[in-house]
């Protein structure tokens, strides 16, 4: 099954994706938070084409580990996001997964105006990849 990671921010929201094998986590794009919420034409093709089963968003914790005003900020949009995407919503502790997105991004050369706009869905793909090795069975 497919699973869509959502990185949730105040103006963008960051949109990665497993493979079917639930194994590997892309980056796919990023659109306005306000057109995801809303369940805007954008993101219903990007659902329509990728064709999720479970949405995984990031929860912005704090550094010890506790939820605040953001995270209950973040729960509810993500909630309201899959119960009108009709789609599970788990979460994932997404800290200091912008702050990674940023680092690989500048190793490849992309200046602070160059990664606007990709930092968000790197983000989204770092946490589901932490995800997806989370679940994976030890063998």
């Amino acid at each position: 099954m497919r699973i869509m990671a959502l990185d949730i921010g105040e103006k963008r929201t960051g949109i990665a994706i497993s493979d079917p094998a639930e194994r590997v986590a892309s980056p796919v794009c990023v659109l306005p938070t306000a057109e995801v919420v809303a369940g805007a034409a954008p993101f219903r093709r990007v659902l329509d084409d990728w064709e999720p089963e479970l949405l995984v968003c990031g929860l912005p914790l704090t550094l010890a580990g506790e939820e605040g005003p953001q995270a209950a900020r973040i729960r509810e949009a993500a909630v309201a996001i899959g119960q009108a995407a009709q789609l599970a919503c788990e979460f994932c502790d997404e800290r200091l997964s912008s702050a990674e997105a940023k680092r690989i991004l500048r190793e490849k050369g992309y200046t602070e105006k160059t990664m606007r706009g990709k930092v968000d869905m790197i983000a989204a793909s770092l946490f589901l990849q932490a995800w997806l090795d989370g679940r994976a069975p030890r063998t």
